[in-house]
C-alpha cells in the first residue's frame, strides 16, 4: 500500500470560507474524507500549517519515508527559499499542488520557490488539483 501525504500551508485550512470565489466552498477536511474514500488502496494522511518551520519540519520527517508527497505550500510557494531547500534535500517525490491558476493571479504569484525541485506541478483544477496529483503517484 502507498504511503502519500498532503501538505498543505497557510491559509488552507480556511477553504470553504476564504474566498470562495476563488477556492470554492467545500472545506478540505471533507474533500480529504472523499479522497479517502475514492483510493482506498492507498494509506492517505493529511497535514497543514501555517508556520513554515512546521512545514519544513513535516518534510523533513516524512520526506525519507514516504512514497510520495503533494505539497500545496499556498503563499510560502512565493516566498520560502527554505521550503524550496527542503523538497530539493529529501528522496521522497513532491509534486506541487495549487488550487488557482497561480498564472492568472497576481505577478509574484507566477513564481515558485519549489517548482525547479518537484515532480510535477499541477494547478488550477480546483481541489481535483489534489486528486491529480495522487494519480501521478499511483499510475
Amino acid at each position: 500500500m502507498k504511503k502519500i501525504i498532503i501538505i498543505n500551508g497557510p491559509n488552507l485550512n480556511l477553504l470553504g470560507k476564504r474566498e470562495p470565489e476563488i477556492y470554492g466552498s467545500a472545506t478540505f477536511e471533507d474533500y480529504f474524507k472523499a479522497l479517502q474514500k475514492q483510493f482506498p488502496t492507498v494509506n492517505l494522511s493529511y497535514y497543514q500549517s501555517n508556520v513554515e518551520g512546521e512545514l519544513i519540519n513535516k518534510l523533513q520527517e516524512v520526506g525519507f519515508e514516504y512514497d510520495g508527497i503533494i505539497l500545496n505550500a499556498g503563499a510560502y510557494t512565493h516566498t520560502s527559499i527554505g521550503i524550496g531547500d527542503a523538497v530539493k534535500a529529501i528522496s521522497t517525490p513532491v509534486v506541487e499542488v495549487h488550487i488557482s491558476n497561480t498564472f492568472g493571479r497576481e505577478t509574484f504569484r507566477h513564481q515558485s520557490y519549489i517548482s525547479a525541485h518537484a515532480k510535477g506541478v499541477i494547478l488550477g483544477f480546483g481541489m481535483q488539483s489534489y486528486q491529480l496529483a495522487l494519480q501521478s503517484f499511483i499510475s
